[in-house]
């Protein structure tokens, strides 16, 4: 049955009421709804984005240096890093020593030495610490282009005796730098330089072994005349001196231990060395990618076979580590040597506890003589009173009876005497069985 007019239109109107109403409703929970939510939920973000960043010295290969404000991702982007091996470098976690050849960059943290070297800069995340501000300060004209080792300048420091042979000058380290790049300059008669990254990476070496270094030479200026005053007058004074110095022997001997086994590590193995080769990386593979655009402008076979040329160059090069593997010894050397200091420091440390240690048994073997000779002597004496205590009995018996003051005196300087001879006796037969010394 078909509707009226006025139906429909009623109809209409009831349905437009249903949704004012609805609108309404939905209008007045709206507000609860908003108070629920967490006000401001972008602020927790900012925060942890801003936790996250921090000011890293920037050092580039013309020496000039800056602050910059970086995230962990902008880092990671910059230097091709994975989060991993950022991690290593985060002040809040405790890392050993640790160097890590990656694509494009080398991760440093060698004691307090925390770097990523790239092949045009280096980047510095604890700038503002006390021990890296020397570190940081003398780090731009190290790693300069323009600061390169002469011969003229090795001719000053470098002692050529008859044999050929070149020595490097004790001076020599502390003005020119490290002494492998005396010797290296004057065996080439060149101006040759490092290339970047092998500049700061032996800075870096530098300084750590120098730190390492220095520790080792006040711990032994420390270490010796307090082992010597310990074997002259054993006190709790010395003792506690000398496990002061032997805890830090232990401390320092882990940290050189690590940083060596650290390049013996790098020394063993041609890939990683291989990897911290970034410039020559990077100038190869701008070759490879010159070569390809050719390819994608001429088409044609003698392009691709200039590629694969020099793409067989680059996997030779990675057999070409000659340089960075005599940089790397070195400072094993180094570091040998400094580990050497401390095994002997450690040897005599231990030589020290043994002849301490002899000299409390000879004290303590005197003092159990001391006790035998106690105990004899008491034994004795007990005889003599075993002697006054049978006179002493309430019985009768001659001497009682006639008794005189001569009498008295010889009885008692009988059993004195009585008692010394057996004393005497005990001591004598207890020195000749070896029981005493």
């Amino acid at each position: 049955m078909p509707r009226s007019n006025e139906e429909i239109s009623l109809a209409g109107d009831e349905m437009r009421i249903s949704r004012a109403v609805a609108a309404e409703e939905d209008a007045n929970h709206r507000p609860a709804a908003t108070a629920s939510a967490p006000p401001h939920p972008q602020a927790g973000g900012r925060r942890k984005a801003s936790a996250s960043i921090r000011a890293w010295l920037v050092v580039s290969d013309s020496g000039r240096s800056y602050l910059e404000e970086a995230g962990k991702h902008s880092i990671m982007r910059r230097t091709g890093l994975p989060a991993r091996d950022l991690r290593v470098l985060d002040p809040q976690l405790s890392y050993p020593s640790t160097i890590l050849g990656r694509e494009r960059a080398i991760v440093i943290n060698l004691e307090h030495i925390k770097a990523v070297i790239t092949a045009t800069e280096v980047l510095v995340p604890n700038s503002r610490d006390p021990l890296v501000i020397p570190f940081v300060q003398e780090l731009p004209a190290r790693v300069s282009s323009s600061h390169r080792v002469t011969q003229q300048d090795v001719a000053e420091f470098v002692d050529v005796s008859t044999d050929g042979a070149a020595k490097v000058m004790p001076n020599f380290q502390t003005q020119l730098g490290s002494p492998r790049h005396a010797l290296d300059a004057y065996g080439n008669g060149s101006n040759k330089v490092l290339p970047f990254e092998f500049r700061a990476l032996e800075f870096c070496l530098e300084s750590a072994c120098r730190l390492l270094e220095s520790e080792t030479l006040t711990l032994e200026q420390e270490a010796y005349p307090a082992l010597d005053e310990l074997t002259s007058k054993i006190s709790t004074l010395n003792l506690e001196r000398v496990r002061q110095i032997k805890s830090r022997l232990v401390a320092i001997s882990g940290r050189v231990q690590k940083v060596r086994d650290e390049l013996e590590h790098l020394l063993d193995d041609d890939m990683d060395m291989a990897e911290m080769y970034l410039s020559e990386k990077q100038a190869r593979q701008r070759d490879i990618e010159n070569v390809e655009l050719e390819m994608v402008d001429a088409r044609d076979e003698d392009a691709k076979t200039e590629r694969e040329s020099t793409a067989g160059g680059l996997s030779g090069f990675k057999l070409n580590i000659e340089e960075l593997e005599m940089l790397l010894e070195a400072y094993f050397v180094q570091i040998d040597g400094t580990l050497n200091k401390l095994s002997t420091l450690r040897e005599y440390v231990d030589d020290t506890e043994d002849y301490i240690n002899i000299m409390l048994d000879e004290k303590q073997n005197q003092l159990l003589q001391m006790g035998v000779m106690l105990s004899t002597a008491t034994l004795v004496i007990t005889a003599g009173v075993v002697v006054v205590g049978i006179f002493g009995m309430n019985i009768i018996i001659d001497l009682f009876k006639v008794s005189t003051y001569h009498q008295f005196w010889e009885t008692v300087g009988g059993t004195i005497g009585g008692c010394i001879m057996l004393y005497i006796f005990a001591i004598y037969w207890g020195k000749k069985s070896g029981l005493l010394q």
